[in-house]
């Protein structure tokens, strides 16, 4: 009828020209700038550990697939994400076989354990990261200088040792750790560089801004006004390019499978990683926070879905 309104929820029920192959491959050209920044400072290895997660990944879909007679996917670009953002969280010591566990453990029961794209619970290549820090945490937490000649020699603490005390205080300049020279993971090393790719996919509207500021901006307050005096735990801007939590809060917070549908979800999201982030790192025996604090968000996904969805008017 004329006079009939029409009202729709927060579910993706408007046709619109981008599909899943489409924003998976956009996400995939968004994290090059990273992957570039991690060759730069950590040479030919970084690149050799981010080929051999990405094929392997694609490897393990195809074949999980074709054992469960399912579509072949592989083409989609999901497993390629998975497989770089797994990359993304391993220090540049680690040995080749240890992605391949990694993303094994990240396509076979971080995703096709739910049956596949879209019904996986939590972000995959987090699963496969935290089974690989709980199972090898020496190999997970060996780190090596930007530009060092060998990789299997230990040369360098990273900002968050810092943070924890395990070093000196003067290790890392703000410039040093928003161009990525520092040590860390291959993908968590460069603010400039996850910051352009994350531009990209705001430009397409792919991601939006509420997860990643309430995320970023909640860390950076908690540690500001709860850090130690005297170390970088009370330093807003450090804790805020240090470790992990951009790569988490601009590529993995945003998820558009793990994470809430609605702006105000998202906003609530973010503010939930945000504090278990800070609270991990200030509190807690362990440096970094943001791969459980997203794994743990995940699983209030459903029910921040359920308070913050447009109920459905009565007649």
């Amino acid at each position: 009828m004329p006079g009939d309104v029409l009202i729709i929820s927060s579910a993706p029920h408007i046709h619109c020209p981008d599909s899943i192959k489409k924003v998976m491959w956009s996400v995939v050209i968004a994290l090059i700038p990273a992957g570039i920044a991690a060759s730069i400072f950590f040479g030919m290895r970084a690149l050799k550990i981010i080929l051999v997660s990405v094929v392997f990944a694609i490897v393990f879909e195809f074949l999980i697939q074709k054992l469960r007679k399912q579509e072949i996917t592989i083409f989609d670009g999901s497993a390629v994400i998975s497989g770089i953002l797994l990359a993304f969280t391993l220090p540049p010591t680690v040995p080749l076989w240890l992605p391949i566990v990694g993303v094994f453990i990240a396509i076979a029961f971080g995703k096709q354990l739910f049956g596949g794209l879209g019904n996986n619970i939590f972000n995959p290549a987090l699963v496969g990261r935290a089974f690989l820090a709980v199972s090898w945490p020496k190999l997970m937490t060996t780190w090596v200088a930007p530009f060092s000649e060998r990789m299997d020699a230990v040369s360098s603490a990273t900002p968050l040792a810092v943070l924890k005390g395990a070093e000196g205080t003067s290790y890392f300049s703000h410039w040093g750790l928003f161009i990525g020279n520092c040590g860390g993971c291959l993908g968590e090393i460069s603010a400039l560089a996850l910051l352009l790719g994350a531009g990209f996919l705001f430009y397409k509207r792919y991601i939006s801004w509420h997860t990643p500021l309430a995320y970023i901006l909640s860390v950076g307050l908690l540690t500001w006004l709860f850090g130690r005096e005297g170390l970088f735990s009370g330093d807003f801007l450090y804790n805020i390019l240090a470790g992990g939590l951009m790569l988490g809060a601009l590529f993995m917070a945003t998820d558009m499978t793990t994470t809430p549908l609605t702006n105000k979800g998202k906003l609530i999201f973010g503010l939930g990683c945000g504090c278990i982030t800070a609270l991990i790192r200030l509190k807690g025996g362990y440096p970094e926070g943001v791969c459980y604090s997203i794994l743990l968000m995940n699983a209030f996904t459903p029910l921040i879905d359920k308070i913050t969805l447009r109920k459905k008017q009565s007649e």
